[in-house]
């Protein structure tokens, strides 16, 4: 039967999830560090990490070479290993099927580079002996969609190749990128989430950057990814439904003070799209930034009751990562709690160069 005229298209489903997180490698440490508010955040060893930062939420005992082998990881930087890693979690656990279509199963990961390799191989490039002057095998690491071709080819990954960029928001825009990208019959599975990397020249940067008037906080690390797919495409596969896409929104502001009013429209968007109510959602994961921007976030979600689930202040800033941990941690929370069964989880982010955004999730 022909859909009615004007009716919702059906969004993705989520069928699988992995996480590398400050709790560990894997979905159960993640699960959980949360279920028992863990606070990830530790003292940073100042002989290998001389950050002007006394703590920080380090992926534990993070190396390439060991996680991955040491084929193809002489050269590999530390978020490629974070987003090859965590790839190959989620393929391992949910990929049946996949492998027999590689060209229509793609990546769409969000990043913000290394800023940490583009400063070493300036450096380098400056102060490296002729002729040669830097190590060629180490100038992929400059380019930001480096992790996202790297882990594809590693794991034979041979459909759509994304990069996207966008701060604290980072990983929502990955999965409407990601949804679009399924609508428009350019996949029939895709990965989409979010990485970013603790390094001396990150921590630096963030050290001096402008964070709402309120102290930079513990920076963090880490990358989640999630399997999006029609339902028809999880069922006959033997995965699981574990979250209904419902929408997202995305909207700009100029002035700190108006981030507030503008997170409350797309909020207002999403919920009217999905034909749903403020009271209708049960489980909130905000973004919870420093300063005002955090005050203006809490303006934004006044209006909706549903229980909340901080993050930051258990595994710190982290970057590029903060929505995709938040929606690791609302797949989590549900899985642990049988009553937000067919239940609404928002998730928000508010990011200080000027975007916010908002996702609406139906739990399963």
């Amino acid at each position: 039967m022909a859909e009615a005229a004007g009716a919702p298209v059906p969004g993705p489903v989520i069928s699988g999830w992995a996480v590398s997180s400050p709790y560990g490698l894997g979905r159960h440490e993640f699960a959980e560090g949360l279920r028992h508010g863990q606070r990830a955040i530790a003292p940073v060893d100042k002989a290998s990490w001389p950050v002007p930062y006394e703590s920080a939420a380090l992926v534990p005992g993070f190396d390439a070479r060991a996680v991955l082998g040491r084929k193809g990881t002489r050269s590999m930087d530390r978020v490629t290993g974070i987003a090859a890693a965590t790839v190959g979690m989620l393929l391992d656990e949910y990929g049946a099927g996949l492998a027999a279509a590689p060209e229509s199963t793609g990546l769409v990961l969000g990043t913000s580079g290394s800023v940490q390799s583009i400063m070493d191989f300036t450096r380098d490039a400056l102060t490296g002996d002729k002729p040669y002057l830097v190590d060629p095998a180490r100038f992929p690491n400059t380019v930001m969609n480096c992790p996202t071709g790297q882990s594809a080819i590693r794991h034979s990954l041979k459909g759509p190749n994304v990069t996207v960029s966008g701060g604290a928001a980072t990983a929502l825009l990955a999965l409407q990128y990601a949804t679009r990208l399924l609508r428009g019959g350019h996949g029939t599975a895709l990965l989409a989430g979010a990485v970013e990397e603790f390094s001396v020249q990150r921590a630096r940067i963030e050290r001096v950057a402008e964070h709402g008037g309120a102290d930079p906080q513990p920076l963090g690390e880490g990358g989640a990814l999630f399997l999006l797919e029609d339902e028809e495409g999880a069922r006959e596969s033997g995965r699981p439904v574990l979250a209904r896409v419902l929408g997202s929104r995305f909207r700009a502001f100029q002035e700190t003070g108006r981030a507030g009013t503008v997170l409350a429209r797309c909020v207002a968007d999403v919920l009217a799209g999905a034909g749903a109510r403020a009271d209708d959602v049960e489980l909130l994961v905000p973004g919870t930034p420093p300063g005002l921007l955090g005050k203006q976030e809490e303006h934004a979600l006044d209006g909706l009751t549903g229980n909340r689930l901080p993050l930051r202040s258990l595994i710190g800033d982290a970057g590029a990562a903060s929505a995709a941990f938040q929606l690791a941690a609302a797949l989590a929370e549900a899985a642990a709690c049988p009553t937000l069964v067919d239940r609404l989880a928002l998730v928000t982010a508010v990011d200080r160069d000027g975007t916010v955004g908002a996702l609406l999730l139906r739990l399963s």
